[in-house]
């Protein structure tokens, strides 16, 4: 029994871990929940169908590849370049120090403010920004649907 516990403990743990990695850079949020799901699935309570684990382990791999392709196909979509993507990518960094607002704008400045030191013109960094800050979003958004429903498959399990 205590195993058991322990298991779901740290299966959650790794899920909502996995959550707050879908904004947090550095913490690798998809594989980090789907790590969970593996987890859990020793625990006797939680018994996924391997169809399951091999679809969420599908989602896994193709949310690591919007990650990292999505915010440089925006930037590139409105003109950016890897200047903006870069910048893009600490300005997020810093604006974790600043709240939600530091998240929400701290990508977009960065990629501007990087964009202008790479030699573009100021309407075409704040294009660029724009670009890198839309594809940063849409991924940010997919990983967190992704964790989400991952947390939904494993709180279901659970339940039933």
């Amino acid at each position: 029994m205590a195993l058991e516990i322990t298991l779901l403990i740290i299966a959650w743990l790794f899920v909502l871990t996995g959550i707050v990695g879908c904004v947090v850079p550095g913490l690798p949020g998809v594989p980090l929940a789907y790590i969970g799901l593996i987890i859990a699935q020793f625990s006797e309570r939680v018994d996924l169908a391997w169809y399951t684990l091999v679809f969420w382990g599908l989602v896994t791999v193709a949310a690591m590849v919007i990650d990292y392709v999505v915010p440089a196909w925006g930037a590139k979509q409105f003109g950016g370049s890897k200047w903006g993507v870069w910048g893009s990518t600490i300005g997020l960094i810093v604006g974790l120090f600043f709240g939600v607002w530091g998240v929400i704008l701290g990508p977009f400045i960065g990629a501007v403010l990087f964009e202008l030191i790479g030699g573009k013109k100021v309407w075409e960094s704040f294009k660029a920004g724009w670009g890198t800050f839309i594809g940063l979003l849409f991924s940010t958004i997919a990983k967190l649907i992704c964790c989400g429903l991952m947390a939904v498959v494993l709180m279901y399990d659970m339940i039933w």
